[in-house]
């Protein structure tokens, strides 16, 4: 009755003659479900996005379960529109003691815009967090690093709504404020600090890599690629295409292996930023061709250019005003952005809600547009 190995397992295993049936179990209901999963489809449904040339599997498949699922930081945002400027309404540089940025905000709207920081960055703290708890004669000093910092942090943003229209509002208004990063949180998350070497044992390039960090996104990649890409200027390539190049890779204009992983290593990390896979901006026949990549790819360029603006314009030169416990734990570095900071997994921040529409005193650095 039974197949001629069942029966030697018996009678070599008599202790376990249930292992054989088990086995069969497991195969037989494997094989259903492959069966039922052919015959009735794919039980979550799926959504693609197609990138490229139908035929070319250019597309971005996502569960349509998660592009139901809203960002749960889009619950913190509050309508909060702007006051019409009364005639004569002084300026808020004409009111308060050293106000060098927003000075020319209506007093009733500088006001607004305060507040609305606290909630972005300090909702605990509220404004003791920049302005320290004397009495609000000492509100125009600069005693507290916070305060320092947040002017400064308030000129990125200007500059981003400004000069960086291309990325942030590649496809339609959306904005950046301070809640784009910090989403209620003194610092934002996905920070990150220099860390390299990341092995003790080793040195020069076998330093930087096989051990799993964060920023590698937890694979045996390069640790440092968001450093060389990100904050060094470092040139973005995987080979050279032309064979049999004369001279040394990495060395003699073309990159090598070395700058091929941290390529990888940045792309990885890219792609876990924005939750999207490679086709997002690459054609899959020709990656490296810049002729044939989507139109993401370009929106991708201006953002690397803008974090690459941000870490060593704005962030960077902070350094010397943190306090050691805000400092990175391996170099003592400023903490520095990229991707994920502002875009915690989603192809947009906060899926593409338009945050600035509140918020002219933010979107220039001259004297914001009211509408009159």
């Amino acid at each position: 009755m039974f197949p001629k190995w069942f029966d030697k397992w018996n009678r070599e295993n008599p202790t376990d003659i249930y292992g054989p049936a088990v086995i069969i179990g497991a195969i037989g209901g494997a094989v259903f479900v492959a069966t039922m999963l052919v015959a009735w489809g794919q039980p979550y449904a799926t959504d693609s996005m197609q990138t490229g040339p139908r035929g070319t599997g250019m597309s971005v498949p996502e569960f349509k379960v998660d592009l139901a699922e809203p960002d749960p930081d889009i619950a913190l945002l509050l309508e909060d529109p702007p006051y019409p400027p009364m005639e004569g309404e002084p300026l808020a540089g004409e009111v308060y003691e050293n106000v060098q940025v927003l000075a020319d905000v209506p007093e009733g709207n500088f006001l607004r815009v305060m507040n609305a920081i606290t909630r972005w960055v300090a909702p605990e703290e509220g404004c003791a967090y920049c302005h320290g708890d004397g009495p609000l004669e000492t509100y125009g000093e600069d005693n507290l690093y916070t305060k320092v910092v947040a002017r400064r942090m308030i000129q990125m943003t200007q500059n981003f709504n400004e000069n960086w229209d291309g990325h942030v509002n590649a496809n339609k208004q959306v904005g950046v404020t301070c809640m784009t990063c910090h989403r209620g949180e003194n610092v934002p998350s996905d920070i990150w600090f220099k860390m390299t070497p990341v092995t003790e044992a080793t040195s020069g390039w076998s330093s930087n890599q096989n051990r799993v960090t964060m920023q590698s996104q937890y694979t045996s990649l390069p640790s440092d690629a968001l450093e060389t890409y990100l904050l060094d200027y470092g040139r973005i390539g995987v080979h050279d295409l032309e064979s049999r190049v004369a001279g040394i890779p990495g060395q003699d204009d073309y990159p090598g292996i070395q700058q091929a992983e941290r390529t990888y290593a940045l792309m990885n990390y890219v792609s876990n930023s924005l939750g999207v896979n490679c086709l997002f901006c690459h054609n899959s026949r020709a990656f490296y061709d810049g002729s044939q990549v989507t139109p993401q790819w370009a929106t991708e360029s201006l953002g690397i250019g803008m974090v690459q603006e941000m870490n060593n314009e704005y962030l960077v030169p902070l350094r010397d005003l943190y306090p050691p416990e805000r400092l990175g734990p391996v170099h003592a570095d400023a903490p520095k952005a990229a991707c994920k900071t502002c875009h915690k997994g989603y192809q947009q921040p906060l899926q593409g809600t338009n945050v600035i529409k509140d918020w002219p005193e933010l979107a220039t650095t001259g004297a914001p547009d009211y509408g009159n």
